[in-house]
């Protein structure tokens, strides 16, 4: 009697289970679908903005009557900042793929945006730094930059919105760095 109960239970609680697994199924299958609707439209947004911030960029530019340089550049230049730094990390930071690095930096260094000098211990390595030129620009891009977040501010999006923001990007970029380097997870 008790083996037949026994086995009765296990049966019961086994269609508990597979009962369960099926909601669960159901359950993610529900979230699943607004998240990739919701995922899609993300990614276009990223893109979109990309594109919409180089305009700002190349705005700002012909605001300054820079002719010379396109947004793209302008943007390699405020991310090397005041560094001096080696070409390899723009690439290692992520910044950029390495043959758009490279073209830039050189067409930046005959316009006298760039100083590039030979690594003494590396022959390989060229590191770069802004020249005077390049420095005015990148301080027009930071007074820009100031002007955009007043006006953030202004239209109610607080700190703590573009924390969020920011944290929810960081962790799309965290998936998708694992899968270019894991594969599907």
């Amino acid at each position: 009697m008790k083996t037949s109960l026994a086995k009765n239970t296990r049966a019961g609680n086994q269609t508990s289970v597979k009962n369960d697994s099926t909601f669960v199924k159901y359950a993610l299958a529900q979230r699943i679908i607004p998240v990739k609707k919701e995922y899609l439209e993300l990614t276009r947004l990223i893109e979109r903005l990309h594109r919409r911030f180089l305009d700002v960029l190349r705005a700002e530019l012909n605001r300054m009557g820079v002719k010379d340089i396109n947004g793209v550049q302008a943007l390699l230049l405020a991310n090397i900042g005041e560094e001096d730094i080696v070409i390899r990390d723009l690439v290692e930071r992520g910044y950029y793929q390495g043959s758009n690095v490279s073209y830039n930096i050189k067409k930046l260094s005959e316009m006298g945006y760039l100083e590039q000098e030979r690594s003494t211990h590396d022959r390989r390595s060229v590191r770069i730094k802004l020249t005077e030129k390049a420095l005015g620009v990148v301080a027009s891009i930071r007074e820009l930059e100031d002007r955009h977040a007043k006006s953030l501010a202004e239209f109610n999006i607080s700190g703590e919105d573009l924390e969020n923001v920011s944290g929810t990007l960081c962790r799309l970029e965290r998936t998708w760095t694992d899968y270019i380097h894991y594969g599907d997870m």
